[in-house]
């Protein structure tokens, strides 16, 4: 563990281990600002920025923005004063982004390797069994889970009452599919970043992952926006 405060902070996990309930939490918690990959693409390419208007280009077609333009993204956006730290240096938590090793090597070259990663670890399984028994309205975006959160009536939504839909992404051979390439990217970058990587297990209550989390980057000198908050609420 690095002496100094970990200020360049990465959030990592397989689709469904809860990135985005951990990354609000640790937000309001230590003031970090939350850079996730795909809200900069959307807010570059609408502001009709030049590497905006570039990721636009992949975005229409339907294909992956090229590394290169990903990472100009990220190097633009972490210049702006919400990413700074008072004495200048780069602060923010990057969720989504690297996922892969070239990816690693291109945010290093532009000094942007991180001082901590937390990795929310979760078995396999237990992503499949959350994921697989979503249910979403495509009326009104209202979500269940047919063991976890089931509706009061059967294949119905309880906000308007639209016929629930099992969307193609939740299905299991989709799931399976997202794990095992998550696992085959993930595993070298994990490997490369060992030494500033602490796992943090996700497979529990949300406000315990929550807690863990929080409690990672006290260890790493991370400053909470109000020191005389308590830690255990989550």
């Amino acid at each position: 563990m690095s002496s100094r405060i970990a200020q360049k902070l990465i959030l990592v996990g397989a689709p469904g281990a809860g990135k985005g309930t951990v990354a609000k939490g640790l937000v309001d918690r230590f003031g970090l600002t939350h850079l996730s990959t795909g809200d900069m693409l959307r807010t570059a390419a609408t502001a009709g920025t030049e590497v905006g208007l570039a990721a636009k280009v992949f975005m229409d077609q339907g294909q992956l923005v090229p590394d290169a333009v990903m990472v100009k993204l990220i190097a633009e956006r972490v210049q702006e004063p919400d990413c700074r730290s008072p004495d200048g240096s780069p602060r923010f938590l990057l969720d989504g982004f690297p996922r892969t090793l070239v990816q690693a090597d291109a945010l290093q070259s532009e000094g942007l390797a991180p001082d901590l990663v937390v990795f929310l670890d979760v078995p396999g399984e237990a992503i499949v069994r959350r994921l697989s028994g979503r249910r979403t309205c495509p009326v009104c975006g209202n979500s269940h889970h047919v063991e976890f959160a089931p509706p009061t009536v059967e294949g119905c939504c309880d906000r308007c009452g639209s016929a629930l839909i099992h969307r193609t992404d939740d299905h299991e051979a989709t799931i399976r599919h997202r794990l095992a390439t998550f696992e085959a990217q993930t595993s070298p970058l994990i490997s490369r970043y060992g030494a500033v990587t602490e796992r943090v297990d996700a497979n529990q209550s949300p406000q315990a992952v929550l807690k863990a989390a929080v409690a990672v980057l006290r260890a790493y000198g991370v400053p909470l926006l109000d020191e005389k908050g308590p830690l255990g609420q989550a």
